[in-house]
């Protein structure tokens, strides 16, 4: 069945089962990995995408249902140069193995457009949906406050 998709700004058509999840047609089809695949479950946030500008766990997301929405991956993030979200989030310590990484920028991304000094509280609960072994959060969430200019 054929599918058009608007991601990271360019119009893509392709032949996509109805079945599809955004997260295969994105990863398989047309080859942005990084996106990652972890539970498959909806839970772990390490496959969020932005569909019109909020966040989305891909691998429950039917692609089909995306229609003319715009989908923007990790890649379409920072694509030259570190946005100041992800250089934070380096200077903080807050990338570590790497997996959760793009999970996380895509959902801080969401949350710092639409709330440019979140507090430490907004942050936690914006990234209650991403999942990350090797953190503890802490530098996650310094990097946001110290970028945004939140509270503790």
């Amino acid at each position: 069945m054929q599918l058009t998709l608007n991601v990271n700004g360019r119009m893509r058509t392709l032949d996509a089962s109805p079945a599809a999840t955004l997260l295969d047609v994105l990863r398989d089809e047309l080859g942005l990995i990084g996106t990652k695949e972890g539970c498959v479950e909806g839970e772990c946030g390490a496959c969020t995408v932005l569909v019109d500008g909020r966040p989305v766990d891909s691998c429950i997301f039917a692609a089909h249902a995306v229609g003319s929405r715009e989908v923007t991956t990790i890649e379409g993030v920072g694509a030259v140069d570190a946005t100041p979200l992800q250089q934070a989030m380096v200077e903080a310590g807050a990338v570590q193995c790497g997996f959760c990484t793009p999970g996380f920028v895509m959902t801080l991304t969401a949350l710092l457009d639409e709330n440019p000094s979140p507090d430490e509280a907004t942050i936690r609960r914006s990234i209650a949906g991403n999942i990350c072994r090797c953190t503890g959060y802490s530098q996650i969430v310094d990097a946001v406050l110290q970028l945004s200019g939140g509270d503790r």
